[in-house]
């Protein structure tokens, strides 16, 4: 199975849910639904221990970067982050009308309704909510960047490998079997070919919305450096179909590194500013979230306001710095957000990683290869003589 990558076996997962879901009686689908309650509270769990073993050791090992290097590359990131995420909520908030017009208008108010309920349930409470582990992962983090000790450091580094470990060994493996429960429920309930025709036209939006946002982003890092944008581009083509093959920022790191270089940045600084790119700056997965966001609210009968949606961005700007680099690790990062901020129930997380998922590594690909405009603007802005001797020993 480790052969067979995530995104096959996501849609190996969804076509045998909804086969399944016709054929199969309804006690068969009650031990999937049975399943699907206990990964589900073992998300819940899990989800603020997510949160302080990404954001924590992430912004204390930020902040004991190259200063002004740091600074810069981590400012245009986040800055590229927030901006993808308004530019999906504007596409969304004028598209959906119109082609997810039949969507909204349709019964779904209430899709626990139409679910089974699982034989039995087990209580995995949480040892502390979401936001509470937002504040105790931003203190530890800010907290690190002050002292000088590293014993703390370490510590919150090796319990982010344990969450790392969790979410590779047991999370990633589940989640097709989860997907696959849920979808048979869903198609046993009669809303399936409801969900596929979501499915397809917010895929269809998403890829356009990642093509624009790597347009926006290299023709303003064309007019900086004074280079042909598309030029730009195509150098870092094979940067994006690595991504869109190994699905990891982490994997396509020396292709980026290498393409980055051919365009114009100076080899210390794209030392430095790859790999760093490679784990806080996530333009196209931001993109998928807020726009798979939008239509499962869409699909609940409640109203994305720009209110509502402006705190939500903001936060997963910082969520996805400290995201981990693995397949679906911004969606995991971001679902305790979406409880918090959104209000997802069970079942709506449940299709927003399905939704996710499906188109994980076209992110990833958005990702990495805007990784290149970012590193000229930080090229162009950021760089002196003695910044480049720092940035040259922490690349090291």
């Amino acid at each position: 199975m480790k052969r067979f990558g995530l995104l096959p076996r996501i849609i190996l997962a969804i076509a045998l849910g909804i086969t399944i879901g016709l054929v199969a009686p309804k006690e068969i689908i009650r031990i999937f639904a049975t399943f699907n309650g206990i990964f589900g509270n073992f998300l819940g769990f899990i989800i603020p221990l997510i949160i302080i073993g990404f954001i924590a050791p992430g912004i204390g090992t930020m902040g004991k970067g190259s200063g002004k290097m740091l600074g810069i590359t981590t400012g245009f990131a986040y800055a590229s982050t927030i901006f993808a995420g308004l530019l999906a909520f504007v596409a969304a908030k004028t598209l959906y009308p119109f082609i997810l017009n039949n969507q909204a208008q349709a019964s779904f108010n209430n899709p626990e309704e139409a679910l089974l309920e699982p034989f039995f349930k087990v209580d995995m409470p949480p040892a502390m909510g979401v936001m509470t582990a937002l504040l105790i992962a931003f203190t530890i983090g800010l907290g690190l960047t002050a002292i000088k000790g590293n014993a703390l450091q370490h510590v919150m580094n090796d319990f982010k490998e344990i969450i790392e470990k969790v979410i590779n060994a047991i999370i990633i493996p589940l989640l097709p079997f989860h997907i696959f429960g849920i979808f048979a429920n869903m198609t046993q309930g009669g809303q399936i070919t409801m969900i596929m025709s979501v499915f397809a036209k917010v895929f269809i939006m998403i890829i356009a919305l990642h093509v624009t946002m790597l347009l926006i982003q290299y023709s303003i890092a064309g007019t900086v450096s004074k280079q042909n944008p598309l030029k730009m581009l195509k150098e870092m083509m094979p940067a994006y179909f690595t991504a869109l093959g190994t699905q990891s920022s982490a994997s396509s790191i020396p292709v980026t590194m290498r393409h980055t270089k051919n365009l114009g940045v100076k080899k210390r600084v794209a030392n430095f500013s790859v790999p760093l790119l490679a784990t806080i700056h996530l333009s196209g997965s931001t993109i998928t979230l807020v726009s798979c966001a939008m239509a499962v609210m869409l699909l609940q009968g409640q109203v994305a306001t720009f209110s509502t949606m402006l705190p939500f961005i903001l936060m997963l700007g910082i969520t996805m710095i400290a995201a981990p680099g693995v397949p679906g690790g911004a969606v995991m990062a971001a679902l305790g957000l979406l409880g918090s901020m959104l209000g997802f129930t069970e079942t709506m997380l449940s299709l927003m990683i399905a939704l996710y998922l499906a188109q994980d590594s076209f992110g990833t690909a958005c990702n990495v290869t805007g990784d290149g405009a970012i590193t000229v603007l930080s090229n162009t802005f950021a760089s002196d003589d003695k910044e480049e001797e720092q940035v040259e020993q922490v690349a090291s």
